[in-house]
């Protein structure tokens, strides 16, 4: 028996009146995950430990089934181990968004605006020669290092620092930033230096001319101590690969001992290798691996753009061009396999950020039909009656290990 999950990341959302009264994953157009819904178990799995916040770090942490209360030391430093970035016991990571800051002259820092927490998904090119310019203006110095990721995320090791608390950039689009600053005055300093070497820098005037929003600031967020997770082969007898283009889910595969597959155009954005992914999920399956981990950024990243019509085809892209292409070859190869779908967390579209809702999940088994539901969404999924409270367990539903 081979395993697959499939995560649609942020893809639950709640009722929206322009959709009247349905959400995004009702109204998008899934085939494929509608035809799977009536032969699946289907219910709902609450991924966020109470009193966590909620995010793609606990998430998929507890997806993966790893207890986040147990496991989570911060989302930065499972980035670092993507990136291949050194932490000591004693450092701290901090994640380096950049962002697009509002720029209206002769106005303090404090005051401007936060328009976009990815700076229109930046290249990791783009990003990289910024990253460097700050570097070179001596804006991040000892006891600080700064390192590139991909895109607009980005790592910021504090050699001997401490945990400190920070917002979310996803969290506040279109509010004036003052009150989110950091309190500890050198990263707060930071980030306003890096508004004065950004803003202008010749990358951000050519995105300007394009019509894109400038990366003109450093924004920190996510701080965690060095990660200490424990095997997924050890801990599930399962041989398993990470199939995604975000450095945490790399990291959390990194931390956990399993293969990390490199898809080239797979990039977390609305236009990533959807195909390729899917095709190397078969592939490692074929190749030995018992269990094959794919995850989908777009849902997520169009939840915090605040755009219906993207998450609706981010969401049909994911039926299309991941489930179906799996499901195809799978049938295809013959060999018996069980598929879990479902998101993290919801990425509602009202509130652009994460909440800590159940989300709704599907297992399809190719050996054993059972009972579902006409349609795979957020109200199928609860009709069922089905609840997981404890969503790091979930994954045992899937290996079949335990289902009471």
């Amino acid at each position: 028996m081979k395993y697959v999950i499939v995560l649609g990341d942020g893809m639950a959302d709640e009722p929206l009146e322009e959709l009247k009264g349905a959400t995004p994953l009702e109204v998008a157009v899934t085939p494929t995950m509608d035809e799977l819904a009536k032969v699946s178990e289907l219910g709902l799995s609450a991924n966020i430990p109470e009193g966590m916040k909620p995010g793609s770090d606990t998430a998929n942490l507890a997806v993966l089934g790893y207890y986040p209360k147990k496991y989570y030391s911060g989302r930065s430093p499972l980035e670092a181990l993507s990136i291949g970035v050194p932490m000591k016991d004693g450092d701290i990571a901090i994640r380096c968004n950049l962002v697009t800051l509002t720029e209206e002259e002769g106005i303090p820092y404090g005051k401007r605006t936060i328009i976009d927490h990815s700076s229109s998904e930046i290249t990791t090119e783009e990003a990289d020669v910024l990253v460097k310019a700050l570097i070179e203006a001596g804006i991040v110095k000892a006891p600080f290092s700064l390192y590139t990721g991909t895109s607009y995320r980005h790592c910021l090791i504090w050699e001997g620092g401490k945990v400190v608390d920070l917002a979310q950039p996803h969290d506040i689009p279109g509010r004036v930033i003052g009150e989110y600053l950091p309190g500890e005055d050198s990263l707060r300093e930071m980030m306003e230096k890096s508004f004065e070497v950004l803003n202008n820098h010749p990358i951000n005037v050519e995105r300007a001319k394009k019509g894109l929003h400038k990366a003109n600031s450093m924004w920190f967020w996510g701080a965690g101590t060095k990660p200490a997770l424990i095997s997924f082969e050890e801990k599930t007898g399962k041989k398993g690969a990470m199939i995604s283009a975000v450095d945490l889910l790399k990291g959390i595969a990194i931390g956990t001992g399993m293969h990390v597959e490199i898809v080239p155009g797979a990039d977390g954005t609305l236009e990533t290798n959807y195909e390729g992914k899917a095709q190397a999920a078969v592939r490692l399956l074929k190749e030995g691996y018992d269990f094959s981990y794919v995850h989908v950024e777009a849902p997520d990243e169009m939840g915090h753009q605040g755009s219906i019509e993207r998450k609706i085809k981010a969401i049909e892209n994911l039926d299309s061009r991941v489930i179906k292409v799996i499901k195809d070859e799978m049938d295809a190869w013959g060999e018996p396999y069980r598929m879990m779908i479902l998101p993290d967390h919801p990425t509602p579209i009202w509130c652009r950020t994460h909440t800590s809702d159940p989300v709704p999940f599907m297992i399809y088994d190719s050996t054993s039909a059972v009972k579902g539901a006409d349609a795979y969404n957020e109200k199928t999924a609860k009709a069922a009656g089905l609840f997981v409270p404890e969503g790091y367990k979930l994954i045992d539903r899937l290996f079949a290990t335990d289902t009471k």
